[in-house]
């Protein structure tokens, strides 16, 4: 290569009378800390900001934080470039700044967006991923190179610089990481956590630049306008969550023409319909299904529920008016929805209903041996079942907890090829002696997806009693109950799952329009 194209490639020098100037070290140390974290709040917060439109599952996760890691990638080599070729000081505080505004602009852009592509396609995931994450934190990444390029006025301890402002940016990620986690999100709305954090760093970023290099009073002002009109964007985004829960987005829609029907649901997916007046009233078909696999134990008499998820507690509660004399305990894990459920639903707890805040699977652990008539597992969404309420050994517990001629019941939703609803029935028949499955024709001949609820048990099963008692409580009449032997051919040789191996993300279907 000739001196002349290797001077045309080498970089611009910094311009002439502005030299690096270092700023104090703890300064140097707060901007790299502060901008690390947000990248690092952004990137959780935005699972949650997507969820209501594509659900939450392993791919959603995946593409978040593979967005998130190209925005840190992108973010940095764009900033290093920059620091090679204008002095740092006068870009630092633009990048918070603009880092600040465009977080600022994340919610209504995604809220818009969100309603268009909804879905679970991988077009959909990625695409509301991008927008939740990729500009905001590319922008916020720069920060580091800039402040890095800005403290290097000692050759000799270049290694030391770089290391000591590396560690303290994976801190404050690391930081941000646990606030957001165990504070953050228990204790604020996205709106507001992406509110706050926009202000801050556009408050900050503007400080930031008024003290490395100074600014008339009309950028501040034009500045300011822009910061109060993003503002006012998010302020006005759409809100698709009645509430916003740690673990969900909760929405309750009411029925017109049935002024006491309430439809609960969570990420798009309708998980409960309750009836406000009369909790008896029982309209979902796989509601209906396990109510009438209950009636397979000491009908009419005493039953004692373990309840692995609760979300409407319409089952729960139906146990409680029903079967007086018994005792129903509730795990569900997100007591944002209990509470909605108090609030919006009409669900009274007592002293033979309670509800405990907490881990199915780690209640179940805890209930004694031939201790419940009945365990009713009801955890499953839509998109992505939590995997370890889906293997052989927490099903095995069920089996411990349960009494003899107990009845264990499982609700799940797949869609054709039903590989996730087929290992799941898999992984019952490995436990239990006697299964069987409740749900349409359609659905169990392959041909649709939807519902499918196990009924096992170690007692024999009689399919023509579970279908007559289904039949009395299915208006449409079209439940059909499978005998053994075809829910033998509905498993075939689905794979078990267990503790060391539950790929539930990989093998249930969801189809690429969900409602």
């Amino acid at each position: 290569m000739s001196s002349a194209t290797q001077e045309e490639t080498k970089p611009p020098p910094p311009a002439e009378g502005a030299p690096v100037v270092p700023i104090p070290s703890l300064a140097a140390a707060l901007l790299v800390f502060v901008a690390s974290g947000a990248v690092l709040i952004l990137e959780n917060i935005a699972v949650r900001l997507v969820a209501p439109y594509i659900g939450i599952n392993l791919q959603v996760n995946s593409a978040v934080i593979g967005t998130a890691l190209a925005s840190i990638a992108l973010g940095t080599w764009i900033g290093g470039r920059v620091a090679d070729r204008v002095p740092p000081r006068a870009v630092i505080g633009w990048m918070l700044m603009l880092g600040g505004v465009t977080t600022l602009l994340v919610l209504p852009v995604v809220r818009a967006v969100g309603n268009v592509v909804k879905g679970t396609s991988p077009v959909a995931v990625i695409t509301l991923a991008a927008l939740a994450v990729i500009v905001p934190a590319a922008l916020l990444s720069t920060v580091t190179p800039l402040v890095v390029k800005l403290q290097l006025h000692d050759l000799y301890r270049t290694g030391s610089t770089v290391g000591r402002l590396s560690s303290l940016g994976t801190l404050g990620g690391i930081l941000a990481t646990f606030v957001t986690g165990f504070v953050l999100v228990a204790s604020l709305r996205t709106s507001v956590i992406l509110l706050v954090l926009g202000i801050l760093l556009a408050v900050g970023g503007l400080v930031c630049q008024v003290l490395l290099r100074g600014r008339s009073l009309k950028a501040v002002a034009a500045f300011t306008v822009l910061g109060v009109l993003t503002t006012g964007l998010t302020l006005g985004a759409p809100q698709p969550c009645d509430a916003e829960t740690t673990y969900a987005c909760a929405k309750i829609e009411s029925v017109p023409g049935d002024p006491s029907l309430r439809i609960l649901k969570t990420s798009n997916a309708e998980i409960s319909h309750v009836d406000v007046k009369d909790p008896t009233n029982l309209h979902m078909g796989y509601v209906q299904a396990v109510v009438a696999a209950s009636d397979l134990v000491n009908p009419g008499g005493r039953l004692d529920g373990f309840h692995i998820g609760g979300g409407g507690m319409t089952v729960p509660t139906y146990l409680e008016r029903t079967r007086p004399d018994g005792d129903q305990l509730v795990y569900e894990i997100d007591g944002g929805l209990t509470q909605l459920a108090k609030d919006r639903l009409a669900f009274k707890e007592s002293d033979r209903l309670r509800v405990v805040t907490g881990d199915g699977r780690q209640g179940l652990q805890k209930q004694p041996t031939d201790s419940r008539d009945l365990v009713v597992e009801d955890a499953f969404g839509s998109h992505s079942p939590p995997w370890h309420l889906t293997t052989a050994e927490l099903i095995r517990h069920a089996q411990r907890v349960l009494k003899p001629g107990g009845v264990y019941t499982l609700n799940m939703i797949d869609f054709p090829p039903a590989d996730f609803a087929r290992s799941e029935v898999a992984t019952l028949r490995s436990v239990f002696k006697h299964v069987l499955i409740v749900s349409y024709d359609t659905i169990l001949d392959g041909k649709e997806g939807g519902n499918v609820v196990a009924v096992a048990s170690d007692r024999p099963l009689s399919a023509s009693e579970l279908q007559r008692r289904v039949a009395d409580r299915d208006p449409s009449k079209k439940l059909k109950v499978a005998g053994e032997q075809r829910t033998a051919r509905y498993a075939g040789d689905a794979q078990v799952l267990t503790d060391d191996y539950a790929p539930v993300d990989q093998l249930i279907t969801v189809p690429l329009q969900y409602w």
